[in-house]
């Protein structure tokens, strides 16, 4: 599969089989997801691999303000944890910002690497999905995650059970403007 048929043929997958993911694959697919670009190659981006019962009470305990999320989260073999090491993607050394973007820019770098992280599980025959409503200070606890660690988006992970239809794309001259 070239670049372009990655991206046309990625799509969010929200039904999973129970067939394992094999952890020599999940690392095959965080190796290629850490060549993402990143603010002064900082690398900020950490993923934690969730299974089992601790998957089970993320998506029981941590989904209130959007159910089906848990549902979501349940039918996965795999969670995948994306998270952030805060105060180093947008910042320089002595602590100050580097843009008037201020901490924003370690959102995007996180953003980069966990589309580049679906778009290797594609490739991988994996599906995914890229949840952000989900209640973040019960995950975190959950998950125990150290101080200096901010949790960004959760990625249920799996073999796909269904083929999700590519939406409807906007034109190219509504997303593009020439000047």
């Amino acid at each position: 599969m070239n670049a372009v048929e990655c991206l046309k043929g990625r799509r969010s997958v929200r039904k999973f089989t129970q067939q394992p993911v094999p952890h020599d694959l999940l690392e095959k697919i965080v190796e290629t997801a850490s060549y993402a670009p990143s603010w002064k190659h900082t690398q900020i981006t950490r993923y934690v691999a969730v299974e089992g019962a601790l998957k089970d009470r993320i998506a029981e305990e941590a989904t209130d303000a959007y159910p089906n999320n848990g549902n979501i989260i349940k039918g996965a073999p795999m969670l995948i944890a994306v998270t952030m090491i805060t105060g180093r993607s947008g910042f320089e050394r002595d602590g100050s910002f580097s843009t008037d973007r201020g901490d924003r820019w370690q959102m995007f770098d996180t953003g980069i690497a966990a589309q580049t992280f679906s778009l290797a599980a594609h490739e991988a025959g994996l599906g995914s999905v890229i949840l952000g409503i989900f209640d973040r200070e019960k995950a975190t606890a959950l998950l125990e995650l150290p101080e200096d660690r901010e949790l960004v988006a959760l990625i249920p992970l799996g073999y796909p059970a269904e083929e999700p239809v590519a939406p409807r794309r906007k034109p190219v001259e509504d997303l593009l403007t020439y000047k």
